[in-house]
């Protein structure tokens, strides 16, 4: 069972519960358990042999299978090796994520809107933009696959 601190917690937290290297889900309870679904370690994004520190910008969840393959290699490289370009996001970061895609999106729209119908379809190019902004999930991995 992965111990309860946090420092762990917010390991885990910062991917969302998911392999910073492949992706992959992991289950919080089975720290360090080889062999169990969504079995996760904690990572050293720059590997303490090639000089990492335990500072938290540095550790990553990874499932086990990942961080043992990556050794001390570096993590930007075992990504690109996953197909993935970056870690996946924590749920705060989504969130921001999200609320600035719908920002966009309003502008977008109301600048359609704007050229088609002038200030009335503005307004309403504005407000479909948003609520489109809102409900479409935002490339926040930005995953190569």
């Amino acid at each position: 069972m992965a111990p309860r601190n946090n420092r762990c917690d917010a390991v885990y937290a910062r991917t969302s519960g998911k392999c910073h290297i492949c992706h992959s889900g992991l289950v919080f309870n089975n720290y360090g358990r080889h062999g169990e679904r969504g079995a996760w370690e904690i990572d050293h994004s720059h590997p303490r042999a090639r000089g990492g520190s335990d500072h938290g910008n540095n550790l990553f969840a990874a499932c086990i299978s990942c961080n043992r393959s990556k050794q001390a290699g570096s993590s930007r490289q075992a990504r690109l090796a996953a197909g993935y370009r970056r870690s996946p996001l924590s749920i705060q970061a989504k969130e921001k994520a999200k609320f600035w895609a719908a920002v966009q999106g309003a502008g977008m729209f109301g600048l359609a809107g704007a050229r088609i119908a002038g200030p009335p379809g503005a307004l309403i190019g504005g407000i479909l933009g948003l609520l489109v902004g809102l409900e479409e999930e935002p490339d926040c991995s930005a995953s190569t696959r």
